[in-house]
């Protein structure tokens, strides 16, 4: 094989390696995105429960389960102390993250901001996070989509 064939063919291969990437990073179909998160929501009736003297102790603390993200935001365990929204970007699914700084979620893919409500405050994505009910018993958090 000359230089010249054997570089052309790895530049094509190299080039449809990168394509099938790109093409995948931002499906709308419900498949994950690169942080993991899809366009499915929980299903109703679904219940998350976190025993808050073993998870969730410090303020900025967030735990992931069932398509749900829960976050501490204040001291004691009340339920004005936390917040639970969908864990999927509402743009293209990807999973956010609680930035504890800024006090917001944000999405790592393309940047949309959430409020700690999950209310809309930058684009691209259009519709604001679901937001779920807390309730606490003792010290066992339960979150009810």
């Amino acid at each position: 094989m000359e230089r010249n064939e054997f570089l052309t063919k790895l530049g094509i291969g190299t080039l449809a390696v990168c394509m099938g990437c790109s093409v995948v990073s931002c499906s709308k179909s419900g498949s994950p995105g690169p942080s993991g998160g899809n366009n499915n929501p929980p299903a109703t009736g679904t219940t998350v429960d976190i025993d808050l003297n073993s998870s969730l102790k410090n303020i900025g603390d967030q735990s992931v389960s069932n398509g749900i993200i829960i976050v501490r935001l204040a001291g004691g365990n009340v339920v004005s102390s936390f917040t639970a929204v969908q864990v999927a970007c509402t743009h293209e699914g990807t999973s956010i993250n609680y930035n504890n700084s800024q006090g917001i979620f944000i999405c790592p893919l393309h940047g949309s901001e959430f409020s700690k409500t999950g209310a809309l405050i930058q684009g691209p994505a259009t519709r604001a996070l679901k937001r779920y009910t807390i309730a606490i018993t003792g010290t066992t958090l339960t979150v009810t989509v």
